[in-house]
């Protein structure tokens, strides 16, 4: 609307201007938020769960709306700030930028009783799963083969060789006919997919409702096949090709019939706008190392609304570059608060050395 009526809004001076769902512009060059920006207003306030959902540049183009000129401009902000957060992990850095913009931001947690004294409590645990025998073949193959590629190249084909490699493992992690796009789906031939139908039946036997997030669509058909052979039902699949009918009418299906005990989702068509509190049990299949994505995510149950403790299982594949990004994660908690590079993109910056120590399997 802000886009389409730009030049009426911007007639009238307005009082106060106030955006709910700041992050809708983080991106400084677009349409949208160059729209918004331009309207004219004395008080400016902008509201988010999600302020940094990639990187720290949106940070400085919601503040640039809030109030212009504080960061400076994006060039010197990038110098400044984003590089030496981001890049160099510099945690003076962060102190300080946290320091400058604290005074200008109210931030209240859902942890905190005092806001919300009814919300129940959230659990995270790590669940850790072993490699199957031809997991840790497949594993090993993939790395003796695309770190070739990756060492014999530079630059922008460099860092598509090292997204490939990511990728690559983390398919096989998941299960191998992900990755090899062929063959019969058994539980069996995974670490993770044996531990999720394990969880998945303790968790039916306590009458519990669960969602499963995964990175990829083809992995979320796969685990539709699986939990259908072993449990007997056919878990509905939320993801980008759903139509916006069809998924508020598997949202309110959820939410309000017994029956439908399992809901997967794709991260990001169902890490946002969805109130899912139906469920206590959210189990992340497969991680996007992006801390503020992963809790969006989670939200979709731990919301106003639930009144049961929400029980968060991330699987890891141990001994994979899983548990040690994890691990690299968790030790820089602060930092990744704050932000942390869009998905697998910062493990592209990695040297040759680095990237074989990352993915290596530990003996």
């Amino acid at each position: 609307m802000v886009r389409s009526d730009t030049a009426k809004l911007q007639k009238q001076k307005w009082l106060a201007i106030v955006i709910d769902e700041a992050q809708n512009i983080k991106n400084p060059s677009t349409a949208q938020t160059k729209a918004v920006k331009k309207i004219k207003g004395d008080i400016r306030i902008a509201m988010s769960g999600t302020p940094v959902e990639n990187r720290l540049s949106e940070y400085w183009s919601i503040f640039d709306f809030v109030n212009k000129g504080y960061l400076s401009t994006l060039p010197k902000f990038k110098k400044k700030f984003s590089i030496p957060i981001e890049v160099e992990r510099d945690q003076k850095k962060v102190e300080i930028f946290r320091a400058i913009t604290s005074p200008f931001i109210m931030r209240r947690l859902k942890s905190d009783k005092s806001i919300i004294q009814d919300l129940p409590d959230k659990i995270e645990t790590n669940l850790y799963c072993e490699l199957t025998k031809d997991q840790t073949a497949l594993y090993q193959s993939v790395i003796d083969t695309t770190m070739k590629q990756v060492e014999s190249t530079e630059g922008i084909d460099r860092k598509g060789a090292v997204l490939k490699l990511i990728t690559a493992l983390k398919q096989v992690c998941n299960h191998p006919v992900q990755f090899l796009k062929k063959g019969e789906v058994l539980p069996q031939d995974s670490g993770k997919s044996v531990q999720l139908l394990d969880l998945l039946k303790r968790i039916e036997q306590n009458g519990e409702k669960t969602l499963i997030f995964t990175q990829y669509q083809t992995m979320g058909k796969l685990m539709v096949e699986m939990i259908k052979a072993e449990m007997g039902f056919t878990p509905p699949f939320l993801h980008g090709g759903v139509s916006r009918k069809k998924r508020d009418e598997m949202v309110e299906d959820f939410q309000t019939n017994q029956a439908t005990k399992v809901l997967i989702l794709s991260l990001k068509a169902g890490g946002t706008g969805l109130n899912l509190t139906a469920a206590n049990n959210v189990i992340h299949y497969d991680l996007w190392w992006n801390p503020a994505v992963e809790a969006q995510a989670t939200d979709r149950a731990y919301r106003i609304g639930q009144h049961k403790n929400v029980m968060v299982h991330r699987f890891i594949t141990e001994k994979t570059f899983e548990e040690k990004i994890d691990k690299l994660l968790q030790s820089k908690k602060d930092l990744a608060n704050l932000t942390v590079t869009s998905g697998e993109k910062w493990i592209g910056d990695l040297t040759n050395n680095e990237l074989r120590n990352l993915v290596s399997l530990d003996k």
